[in-house]
């Protein structure tokens, strides 16, 4: 690696850092689950729930997915998604949800667009029903 290519690397901006880091990640999961706790369809999947873990959980999820502190230490998306019928609607909603909640914060567009080919990537660890 010549000393340009190593100095881009290094001074490389993740783009957990692009938006705000941790604190900026908190923001967007309160409103995002504002939204989702918000829409009848959503809601009743979180019944029962413990939302200040689950809030933390997404914090950190979140945070690892755009580059952050590999932190995340809940279940796997399957485990904690099993037994929820959830359906491609569902999950599209949900998705919708984020991006919102992430442009509402002013994060940029090619960010989310990152953010949405890892959502996208993980459907088939979510999605139980093909309906709905």
């Amino acid at each position: 690696m010549s000393d340009h290519e190593q100095m881009a690397q290094e001074t490389a901006v993740s783009d957990y850092e692009r938006v705000g880091g941790g604190a900026a990640i908190r923001v967007v999961v309160d409103r995002f689950y504002d939204l989702v706790l918000g829409d009848e369809r959503l809601a009743s999947f979180f019944t029962g729930s413990d939302m200040p873990q689950l809030k933390r959980h997404q914090a950190l999820l979140i945070a690892q997915v755009l580059g952050g502190p590999a932190a995340y230490d809940g279940r796997e998306l399957q485990e904690a998604h099993s037994g929820l019928q959830i359906g491609r609607g569902d999950f599209a909603l949900v998705v919708a949800y984020l991006a919102q909640a992430l442009r509402e914060a002013g994060v940029e567009e090619e960010i989310i667009n990152r953010v949405g080919a890892v959502l996208a990537s993980s459907e088939q660890d979510i999605v139980a029903v093909s309906g709905r």
